[in-house]
């Protein structure tokens, strides 16, 4: 198993902790991406800038042979650090607090031992932009980035919480949900509140709508099928106006899914059911159903290479019966393009109740080593197998 020396290591921290302090937003990743490129460029790779945007793609190439892509995000979110960690975030209202910054420099640390002893074929080092809900993956794709780097299988890493740095979960199957918004604004007639029969109510109907709403994963999908339809917003009317019934209310959320099939079903069934409502209460509804992120399902094959790398450098094991998440990621889209799989990389204890998308995480520096042996060794797999 290749490990990253003890001076190697120290390095990749200093620089994780660098990254930390100094968050970038999605496509906003310049001083980010500067540094990647820079550290691809200093290792003799070709280095590509700018694919969707702020993305950065390092291509060792030796001789014929298969080709495979590892994929590292880049971006911070747009929310304060509470942490008080020495290299805190230097940028008011933006953190690194999902890891990006650890997996980037856990892709840097493959890219050294990599490019020490190549292995016949060609890795492409893929570092995305806007991972978090700006669409860098789709953008990459759009731009060519498998045209202009082909890839016979990509792989993907995610730090997880409460899973020990030197442990791993790797599945085969569904991993991740499909990430979808949907709005639906009822349209009826404004009115005094004394007197609601000289208008038309929307407040009412977006009242049933919103209680009818869980009957769409409760009584429509197939109960053996996960699926998740949340209200994560409702506006209407003015607080400042308690006798007006208002023209419209607005209703906006999320909707969550395993499959393209049940993704399908609750675009039409979340739709049905407002355009129904609003029939029955005598008002309209504008409904749309924005389509962000695919589903993430590993494929088995190439999850077979991933466990076997992960067998390799996991010293507390691999979990083979992890839960998927109903969280998203956008590395749906390279596993629409190539055969993927998306793994988990223990990221030690999830201290005061510091999960992914908390003002007080941080990427545990102990995991580096463990994550960049890992993609060493499944960058070796897919080459030779």
């Amino acid at each position: 198993m290749k490990q990253p020396t003890s001076t190697a290591l120290a390095r990749l921290t200093d620089m994780r902790r660098d990254l930390h302090a100094h968050p970038e937003l999605g496509f906003e990743e310049v001083r980010t991406s500067a540094i990647v490129a820079q550290h691809l460029r200093s290792l003799g790779l070709d280095v590509t800038e700018g694919i969707g945007g702020t993305g950065v793609v390092g291509t060792l190439r030796t001789g014929d042979g298969p080709s495979v892509g590892l994929r590292a995000d880049m971006d911070a979110l747009a929310m304060p650090e509470t942490g008080t960690p020495p290299w805190a975030s230097t940028i008011p209202g933006k953190m690194h607090a999902c890891g990006h910054d650890g997996h980037t420099v856990m892709l840097l640390g493959a890219a050294d031992l990599l490019a020490a002893d190549p292995p016949a074929g060609t890795v492409h080092f893929i570092f995305q932009p806007a991972e978090e809900g700006r669409g860098g993956a789709k953008r990459m794709v759009e731009d060519g980035l498998f045209r202009r780097f082909p890839c016979d299988r990509v792989f993907g890493l995610h730090n997880m919480p409460g899973l020990a740095v030197d442990e791993m979960a790797v599945v085969a199957g569904p991993q991740l949900a499909s990430s979808d918004s949907w709005r639906a604004v009822f349209r009826g007639v404004g009115t005094h509140g004394a007197k609601p029969h000289l208008g038309r109510d929307p407040i009412t109907a977006a009242g049933h709508f919103l209680a009818a709403l869980q009957t769409i994963p409760g009584r429509v999908v197939d109960p053996l099928q996960p699926a998740v339809v949340s209200a994560c917003s409702v506006s209407a009317g003015d607080p400042a106006a308690l006798n007006v019934i208002p023209d419209f209310a607005a209703i906006g959320g999320t909707a969550r899914a395993y499959s393209p099939q049940v993704r399908d079903q609750l675009e039409t069934e979340i739709g049905r059911l407002a355009h129904g409502i609003a029939q029955a209460m005598g008002v309209t509804v504008d409904y749309d159903f924005i389509r962000r992120i695919p589903p993430v399902i590993n494929d088995a094959a190439t999850t077979e290479l991933a466990l076997e790398a992960a067998r390799e450098v996991s010293a507390s094991g691999v979990r083979t019966d992890f839960p998927p998440s109903t969280a998203g990621d956008d590395f749906a889209f390279f596993g629409q393009e190539a055969p993927g799989a998306y793994v988990w990389l223990g990221n030690g204890p999830a201290v005061d109740g510091a999960l992914h998308h908390n003002t007080g995480y941080d990427f545990n520096d102990a995991a580096i080593a463990t994550g960049v042996a890992f993609w060493v060794a499944v960058a070796r797999r897919a080459l030779s197998g």
